[in-house]
């Protein structure tokens, strides 16, 4: 695993559907240890794409609940497995997580779990997974890195959400110092004190940047900005004031014509005049 430290996105889109695109998931390499942060649809495609190290793959870092960042997960327990992991895989997020992967081995998929681990002894046995739940402020680490997670607000402001739900759900971003250099993942969220946390002096910021402000034409849309995704009014703001050196654009409204994500690039580009880049999927950042 020897390399130069390195983010790989993997999906650039959301839980809606887009042929060019898959969902939330990232590929951190430290150069000692790879970290799959997020698993949404097509996150084990995307690994496979990327040459990781499927094996030797022992940590997940979530940020929140949602299909798109977590609808691979258990292919990603599996497949690390039935590729040769034999080392256990730690699954770590906001609180809920213990509960949600627990659910999935002994609920959702117990009978592919058990048939597998009992069925296929020539793979030596279920490797096992543990979850953890991650407190706002915590630290975590493994080889080459360490990360906070910061709570940041991703529907927060929604009138349509009863309180009952608000105070168990957590949507964190996660700030991560690799060799030296810091890199930011904002998850899904609007601007927001956490965010503006997260990613103070960052070296490289990927930031969920839904659409461009020029299509944010209905009352549903202005909301989505506002309660829910960052877009193009806010997110080169964010980049400026907290001093970050390269901004890359993800989670990107399904089925974008290029044309539009130029509009989106110009626009975050006038609040900030640092390097931007528009994830595709398969995209290396070099930190």
């Amino acid at each position: 695993l020897r390399m130069r430290p390195s983010v790989t996105l993997l999906g650039g889109g959301g839980p809606r559907l887009d042929p060019t695109r898959r969902s939330t998931a990232l590929l951190l390499r430290t150069g000692e240890e790879e970290v799959l942060i997020d698993a949404g649809r097509g996150a084990i495609h995307g690994l496979a794409q990327a040459g990781a190290a499927f094996p030797q793959l022992s940590r997940i870092v979530l940020t929140h609940h949602h299909f798109d960042h977590i609808g691979d997960l258990y292919d990603v327990m599996l497949t690390t497995w039935l590729e040769g992991r034999k080392e256990k895989l730690v699954v770590e997020g906001p609180p809920d997580t213990r509960r949600l992967v627990e659910a999935l081995l002994t609920q959702v998929y117990d009978k592919d779990h058990t048939w597998r681990g009992l069925g296929e002894p020539a793979f030596g046995g279920w490797a096992p997974v543990e979850a953890r739940d991650i407190a706002v402020g915590q630290v975590i680490e493994g080889r080459g890195w360490r990360a906070t997670a910061v709570e940041v607000s991703h529907g927060h402001g929604l009138p349509t959400l009863p309180q009952s739900f608000l105070r168990r759900w957590i949507c964190y971003g996660w700030r991560f110092e690799v060799a030296g250099k810091v890199f930011v993942f904002s998850g899904d969220t609007v601007d927001c004190p956490g965010i503006r946390r997260l990613a103070q002096g960052a070296d490289v910021l990927v930031m969920c940047c839904w659409a461009a402000a020029a299509q944010l034409t209905t009352e549903h849309l202005k909301k989505l900005a506002q309660h829910t995704l960052a877009c193009g009014d806010t997110v080169g703001k964010i980049a400026a004031a907290c001093g970050v050196k390269q901004l890359v654009l993800t989670h990107h409204r399904p089925n974008q014509p290029q044309a539009m994500l130029d509009v989106l690039a110009e626009e975050v580009a006038r609040d900030y005049a640092g390097p931007v880049a528009i994830a595709r999927d398969g995209m290396e950042i070099a930190l």
